[in-house]
């Protein structure tokens, strides 16, 4: 009786020792799976974390390089600038002057070169600039020129020819420069002034106004001149020679010595004040003159 009670007892409890059921085993395994799935996932995503990362900081790059050139570029612009160009280079002349009606007004724009005119120009006012040299070729396709004026200018030298061509000019106004000579002078001309320059009596030829047959006003005051300039032409009616350093005067200057009669009654006006020079020792220089000149006498 007590063996079978002990074999029932050991029925009942065999079950609570058993081995858990491998279905609990199995429910485990799908759980490791979906960790490593999950660790996997972090995995990738963290890798293409750091890939778009990394191709936003390529991107970044590639946006920052080409702004960093251009600033770069900027900054070589501004340390070593092209060569600036004069305002008055490549600009057409009637933008730099004023043309109006065949007249060029190119006052006071520091101009040092005189600028290519209209082929039609008549009057050009080039005063008070910085010129320092007049040539041939600045007037060469300018035929129809009547007046230049380049009073106030830096002109030192003016070369031979440079007014041969201009057969219509009659006022050339060559004021207040640095010249020592006088150029050749064209035919026409019925006014010259060169008042205020630095030209002594050798530096104008015997012959420079013997043929101006129309040149009525002569400017030649403030310059160092020790004579008066020979060769006068008859057609003159206005003659200023002072301020200079004149010493001198013979009775050929003005008048005629050997014709008693000979009368030049055009000029109106010869300012001679300002000279080392008494007039009234040189009384036959003027018996010809229906005006003495304006000067010392005594």
């Amino acid at each position: 009786m007590k063996t079978l009670s002990s074999i029932l007892l050991l029925l009942l409890f065999v079950p609570l020792i058993m081995p858990a059921p491998p279905t609990q085993q199995d429910s485990r395994m799908p759980y490791d799976y979906g960790t490593d799935n999950f660790e996997e996932t972090l995995f990738s995503q963290d890798l293409e974390d750091k890939y778009l990362d990394g191709k936003n900081i390529k991107e970044k790059e590639t946006m920052i390089i080409p702004e960093e050139k251009s600033l770069q570029l900027q900054k070589d612009e501004r340390v070593t600038p092209p060569p600036l160009k004069k305002e008055n280079d490549e600009m057409p002349t009637c933008l730099l002057c004023v043309c109006l009606s065949g007249s060029v007004y190119c006052e006071e724009v520091d101009i040092d070169a005189v600028p290519p005119l209209p082929k039609e120009s008549a009057y050009l006012y080039a005063r008070f600039n910085k010129i320092k040299k007049l040539t041939a070729k600045d007037f060469a396709d300018i035929p129809n020129l009547r007046r230049l004026d380049f009073t106030g200018n830096l002109i030192e030298d003016i070369e031979d020819g440079t007014f041969s061509k201009l057969s219509l000019l009659e006022e050339l106004t060559l004021a207040e420069n640095q010249l020592l000579k006088l150029p050749v002078l064209p035919p026409k001309l019925t006014l010259f002034n060169a008042k205020y320059n630095k030209i002594k009596s050798r530096g104008i030829k015997a012959n420079t106004f013997k043929k101006l047959n129309h040149l009525s006003f002569l400017y030649l005051d403030h310059n160092a001149l020790e004579s008066v300039p020979l060769n006068l032409p008859e057609s003159l009616r206005v003659i200023h020679l002072q301020f200079n350093n004149i010493t001198s005067i013979t009775d050929d200057t003005f008048c005629k010595a050997n014709d008693s009669r000979y009368i030049r009654d055009r000029i109106e006006e010869i300012r001679l004040e300002g000279n080392p020079i008494v007039l009234g020792k040189h009384p036959n220089s003027f018996i010809c003159l229906k005006r003495l000149p304006v000067g010392s006498y005594f």
